[in-house]
């Protein structure tokens, strides 16, 4: 039994005649009565009474003809949402974005993207890259945010922002003056960094040690604002990308080009090479390519 022969049933039913249900079907009466002989020699049952004016269904065609409609029901349904998956008209969206990148390059964004695909829904997880890169790995997030370089041969990827870390330091800091600071002049200071979750706390501690020390941590965090804000208050010194250093307030903090090595902060789009990726998702990946490299 095929969802054909269900509508022919119902057509049938319907007109109570076999011509005008082929008719309305665009198929000949002798096609109509092939289909529905058929069916009765596979079910070897009989589904209509032959004989009189009237069509009429034998007990096992009525019970057919009363799961047909739901089924059928539940056919165009089906069909209706595999054409809005098709046309982009629906769908969801598990995205990865680290608190920086969230905040300051993807409002934007999101917003063109809704106001173009408005059924698609964006399920947004703010978290640090390096948990971003796992989760994406994982295969529990679609798509993410993360620190270049990512692993090529776990994950695809397009670069969306080149940026370089700057020291931030007190007003009254001997250094809020200078020009630029060498990592290594800050070898006796009170690092204030991300948490572990996020990419640049292994990133920093990391290029301390290769330049010959290791930073005295007094406080981590999981927001730089909140990061932005202890250094204000002469708690630390803490290391931002340049562009996230324009949103905070110069009279409560200082920001200086690190140099001696510069750290760069470098940000990828990534998905898994590997599995599925869904039509929304795709669509995702090229609105954003467009959006950042167009």
């Amino acid at each position: 039994m095929e969802i054909r022969h269900l509508q022919y049933i119902t057509e049938i039913v319907r007109y109570n005649s076999f011509t005008k249900a082929a008719d309305a079907l665009h198929i000949t009466q002798p096609t109509i009565s092939k289909m529905i002989k058929n069916l009765e020699n596979e079910l070897n049952i009989e589904l209509f009474i032959r004989g009189g004016k009237q069509i009429k269904l034998t007990d096992a065609g009525k019970a057919i003809h009363n799961y047909a409609g739901p089924i059928l029901q539940l056919f165009d349904n089906l069909q209706a949402e595999i054409d809005d998956l098709t046309y982009l008209k629906k769908g969801s969206i598990r995205i990865g974005l680290p608190p920086m990148a969230g905040s300051r390059f993807f409002p934007g964004v999101i917003k063109k993207f809704q106001d173009r695909y408005p059924g698609i829904t964006l399920a947004l997880v703010e978290d640090g890259a390096r948990k971003v890169e796992e989760s994406v790995a994982e295969g529990t997030l679609d798509v993410g945010v993360v620190l270049w370089p990512a692993d090529p041969d776990i994950f695809d990827s397009f670069p969306l922002v080149e940026d370089r870390l700057k020291v931030i330091l007190h007003p009254s800091h001997p250094f809020a003056s200078r020009e630029m600071i060498g990592l290594g002049e800050l070898a006796e200071e009170r690092f204030i960094l991300f948490n572990t979750e996020f990419a640049l706390h292994n990133r920093i501690i990391k290029e301390c040690i290769s330049t010959g020390f290791t930073p005295r941590i007094v406080y981590e965090s999981s927001q730089w604002d909140f990061i932005g804000e202890m250094v204000a208050e002469n708690l630390g010194i803490a290391m931002l990308p340049s562009r996230i250093c324009a949103a905070l307030h110069p009279d409560k903090v200082r920001s200086v080009p690190l140099v001696s090595p510069a750290i760069p902060w470098r940000l990828v789009m990534v998905w898994r090479r590997e599995g599925y990726l869904s039509l929304a998702t795709r669509q995702w990946i090229s609105f954003t390519r467009e959006n950042f490299n167009g």
